[in-house]
């Protein structure tokens, strides 16, 4: 099968090329073998392919964690999914390929109406954000919600989830091209930081002074440190990825001043601490897409599978808005 194999570290993923990779083995009870027909780039799969990430697999490793395609066949125990179902899922490594061998709790049925470029860029990013707005932040109906790199996969999934629970979304982006997509995902008010780095003075501005309740910060390094300026009494910071490449030092005096929360979120833990909370997630997503609260904002342009390392490099780069897509093979809703 065609595959993106990482045999050695590289400083860009233009440097990689997708070739060819054995088959998956469906070895286990449980598992689930699917042709994919879409994946959804992330910018930890950029790091991880440098070497930079948290997880460093052994060369040589298929990237890729989050998928969408049909279900080729089942272990015989496996109970959820059948061949021939259209499926949307996630996985540490191996979905830059063409078929993939998942657990069954990898992989759910994807909703009515939902296209494979859609079920790749579901799962991961919005269950990230749902984990951390609700789950960790408990984000509750008139509060107001910062969400830093609003433009981008993960940031436009928070900006929709907040706004579904009712809060105010203020929202960073890096550049004015990119004000219009925090918008179309329904921010109240956006702050473009081309113009202006200090986007904690016009949180107080547009809050009376106030701050913000609950921060998503998926960039961390001087916009963290920032952030702790513009929280507010009794707010959540929520610490969800260093997009920045500087992991920020945390002055334990400024959350006493403020009495603030500092909050992680991984949402690739819950499956081994809290599996019970993965259910509950995807299960209340698809139910806000089912209602149309939330929808994937994809990027424009349409990536072949050949592209795979372009669309990685242009992700890395910050060309990319939205959730960034690779079609595998033709795109479909039937």
């Amino acid at each position: 099968m065609r595959a993106l194999v990482v045999s050695q570290l590289v400083k860009d993923p233009s440097e990689l090329t997708v070739g060819v990779a054995e088959e998956p083995q469906q070895d286990d009870d449980g598992c689930v073998l699917v042709e994919i027909h879409a994946i959804g780039l992330n910018f930890f799969e950029f790091l991880m392919v440098q070497g930079k990430y948290q997880t460093k697999p052994d060369l040589p490793f298929i990237p890729g964690s989050e998928f969408s395609g049909v279900v080729i066949s089942t272990s015989p125990n496996v109970k959820k999914v059948r061949a021939g179902d259209r499926v949307y899922g996630s996985s540490m490594m191996g979905a830059f390929a063409e078929r993939i061998s998942v657990p069954e709790t990898n992989v759910r049925r994807m909703p009515e109406g939902m296209s494979f470029s859609e079920g790749a860029a579901f799962g991961m990013v919005y269950a990230t954000s749902y984990a951390g707005l609700v789950l960790r932040a408990q984000v509750r109906p008139g509060e107001t919600v910062l969400v830093h790199a609003a433009a981008g996969g993960v940031g436009t999934a928070a900006v929709q989830i907040a706004k579904s629970l009712g809060a105010t979304v203020i929202a960073t982006v890096g550049s004015k091209e990119k004000v219009g997509v925090a918008k179309e995902a329904g921010a109240d008010h956006v702050i473009d930081l081309s113009s202006t780095d200090d986007f904690a003075s016009a949180v107080k501005d547009l809050t009376g002074g106030r701050g913000a309740d609950v921060i998503y910060d998926p960039v961390g390094g001087g916009v963290f440190d920032r952030s702790l300026s513009c929280v507010a009494w009794n707010g959540r910071i929520l610490v969800v990825g260093f997009a920045s490449g500087t992991i920020p030092q945390l002055r334990a005096n400024r959350v006493l001043l403020k009495s603030c929360s500092v909050m992680g979120v991984y949402w690739g833990a819950y499956q081994v601490y809290e599996p019970h909370r993965v259910e509950e997630t995807l299960t209340a997503l698809e139910d806000m897409y089912a209602r149309r609260s939330v929808r994937p904002l994809l990027y424009p342009r349409k990536y072949s599978f050949a592209e795979l390392p372009v669309a990685l490099s242009d992700l890395a780069s910050r060309k990319t808005t939205g959730k960034v897509v690779v079609t595998v093979k033709g795109e479909s809703k039937l």
